[in-house]
């Protein structure tokens, strides 16, 4: 499937990536009710899907952190590669609104803001499946080339 046949969040992505030289596979996915049931559908293990999570920084300003799905955010960490006191999830609107995406598709590739991205470490050397701006569909990512279309730092920010 291309082009005309993904929904709206997923066209937004992958014209973003190709802005960016970023080479992005988009496949549908049935829905999945866990972490496990979804790798298991997209023929991974549950440390081959990303996770992007957006994080309020401050009143208007946010950030991406992108980590393995079997990993979770190290907070001390991302705060002390951030140089803030402060980072907080915000709520399921706040983040639609921040980045055009829902909560379950959020990927920094084709935000509605870029807000700067910053990738665990451990997803450095591999190819992801991460959200594609919308439900039902997974984007294959080498995290390398995201890093690089990006400027994201890479830390280690997951535990």
């Amino acid at each position: 499937m291309t082009g005309p046949e993904w929904p709206e969040g997923v066209r937004r992505m992958v014209a973003a990536a190709e802005q960016r030289g970023l080479a992005v596979e988009v496949r549908p996915r049935p829905p999945a009710v866990s972490l496990p049931e979804a790798a298991a559908l997209l023929g991974l293990t549950p440390a081959g899907i990303a996770k992007t999570l957006v994080l309020r920084r401050s009143q208007g300003t946010y950030l991406f952190a992108v980590l393995a799905g079997d990993t979770q955010l190290a907070w001390p960490k991302l705060r002390a590669v951030v140089g803030v006191n402060k980072l907080t999830l915000p709520p399921a609107e706040e983040a639609l609104a921040a980045t055009g995406y829902a909560r379950g598709t959020i990927t920094p590739v084709g935000s509605s803001t870029d807000w700067p991205v910053h990738v665990d470490a451990r997803l450095v050397g591999h190819r992801v499946a991460m959200g594609a701006g919308d439900h039902g569909w997974s984007a294959f990512v080498d995290v390398d080339a995201l890093v690089t279309a990006y400027g994201a730092t890479v830390a280690d920010i997951a535990d």
